[in-house]
């Protein structure tokens, strides 16, 4: 037997169960193929790597990613393989590569224009063909975002869907399912996601279901509505009849820290009663999403020219608005940093927090950033610290929690190394084995590599 790659004295986790204890063995590679695991030292290979006292593991499964554009734009993924990321789950967040019609494809236009990406899809088999020709670094697993079907089918308008539409958003789902899609995600505080009900989702999850998919879901809220989100998950999960996954679980807002032992409560209760709810979480207490996720939900409805109408000519409503949905974001600002835009002029908001920036302005916050999401026609990164790290260590440590990054595959240079991204893209996956499984002590690393690889 010809051997590639002979990896010599290592102890090998496999991922398969949490339970199982690291074994010493050396694993031998051919090709693309683990080709044995034992005692190989009688064996001989083109090339032998000495790895005496590490541990050997799979690859690891990047859970909840969002690369659906920039490995189209650098598929390196830097960022990922560093950690030892070999796969990535995309299409979270209601948001994927596919499939992009009328609104849909509109809207998404001037990301994928930003990248470089000189190509230009529909469907799910034209973006997987454009994937192959790149030749990208990791191996990719897609959901189907449920923003591209609402916003394929009746665009960004807040109101129910149609009967003739809503079974053209179930055939959509169906094709790309067909195609290769493992389930249905949803980003229910991001247009058009935020205007679907409970029983729209129930009708698509159900689709999702009939080809063994299944559903993920960024929840309509993780902070003063947190409970009755993970009520409706588990709705969904009993009403469509298919496993239910919890993208990032937290509880956002100091206010809301102590409703984690409800959350558990919940999500144990239903895993009892034979629904399967799983979820997500990646090793730090501050989110990261686009700046204009503070506003309320009217304002997104028609698109991105609607959007930014409002941010001129809706000023008022809108800042009244978002202090009555969040009486507290004025006290908070110190806590929400710029992370990215577009151009030159405000690079140097990048790294520095909304209340910083207002103080160097002289400008209210809530005017500030209107200011700049104008000014950046929306393309405003922003990070936000707002959770707790006792519930971060209690999530972590659930066994129904894998790990995710909840970030793009960036590389260290090109077009896709720009702004002061969240960390979570270059550090997730040895942070939870560094600090939360050596210096804490949250679970053994077996546990831990099973939580990234098996489970």
């Amino acid at each position: 037997m010809k051997i590639d790659y002979l990896l010599k004295g290592g102890y090998v986790i496999d991922g398969r169960k949490a339970e199982d204890e690291p074994a010493r063995a050396d694993v031998a590679v051919a090709g693309d193929r683990i080709v044995a695991a034992g005692d190989l030292s009688n064996s001989y290979a083109e090339k032998t790597i000495d790895v005496n006292g590490l541990y050997v593991c799979p690859g690891f499964i990047d859970v909840h990613a969002h690369s659906d554009f920039v490995m189209l734009a650098d598929g390196r993924a830097e960022g990922k393989v560093c950690q030892g990321v070999t796969t990535e789950i995309n299409g979270n967040c209601g948001l994927s590569a596919a499939p992009l019609f009328g609104a849909a494809r509109e809207q998404r236009e001037k990301e994928i224009a930003q990248y470089g990406i000189k190509e230009r899809w529909s469907t799910f088999p034209e973006y997987f063909s454009i994937l192959e020709r790149r030749r990208i670094a990791l191996n990719v697993v897609t959901l189907v975002g449920h923003g591209n079907l609402r916003a394929s089918v009746a665009g960004y308008e807040d109101r129910p869907l149609s009967d003739a539409e809503m079974q053209r958003a179930c055939e959509l789902l169906k094709e790309s399912m067909v195609s290769g899609a493992k389930g249905l995600s949803t980003g229910l505080i991001y247009p058009p996601g935020v205007y679907a009900d409970t029983e729209e989702l129930i009708s698509l999850a159900g689709e999702a279901a009939k080809h063994n998919g299944i559903y993920t879901s960024h929840m309509r809220s993780e902070s003063d509505n947190l409970l009755e989100s993970i009520e409706e998950v588990i709705r969904i999960a009993d009403g469509a009849k298919v496993r239910a996954h919890i993208s990032h679980l937290k509880t956002s807002d100091e206010k809301n820290w102590g409703k984690i032992t409800d959350v558990f409560k919940k999500i144990e209760e239903a895993n009892a009663g034979k629904l399967s709810v799983t979820c997500d979480r990646y090793p730090y207490i501050a989110s990261s999403t686009d700046l204009d996720a503070v506003l309320p939900s009217w304002a997104f409805e028609g698109g991105r020219h609607k959007e930014i109408e409002r941010l001129k000519n809706a000023r008022e409503r809108l800042a009244r608005d978002i202090l009555h949905q969040h009486p507290e974001i004025l006290s908070v600002l110190e806590k929400v940093f710029i992370t990215s835009v577009l151009t030159d002029r405000n690079k140097w908001v990048e790294g520095k927090s909304i209340a910083e920036i207002s103080r160097t302005l002289n400008k209210d916050g809530l005017q500030c950033i209107f200011d700049i999401l104008l000014e950046e026609d929306l393309s405003v990164g922003a990070v936000f610290f707002m959770m707790s790290e006792d519930n971060l260590k209690a999530i972590l440590g659930k066994p129904y929690t894998m790990i995710g990054s909840d970030s793009t595959a960036r590389c260290f240079d090109g077009i896709t190394s720009t702004g002061v991204p969240h960390p979570r893209g270059f550090g997730s996956f040895p942070r939870v084995l560094g600090r939360y499984v050596r210096d804490e002590g949250i679970m053994p690393v077996s546990e831990a590599v099973y939580k990234m690889t098996g489970l």
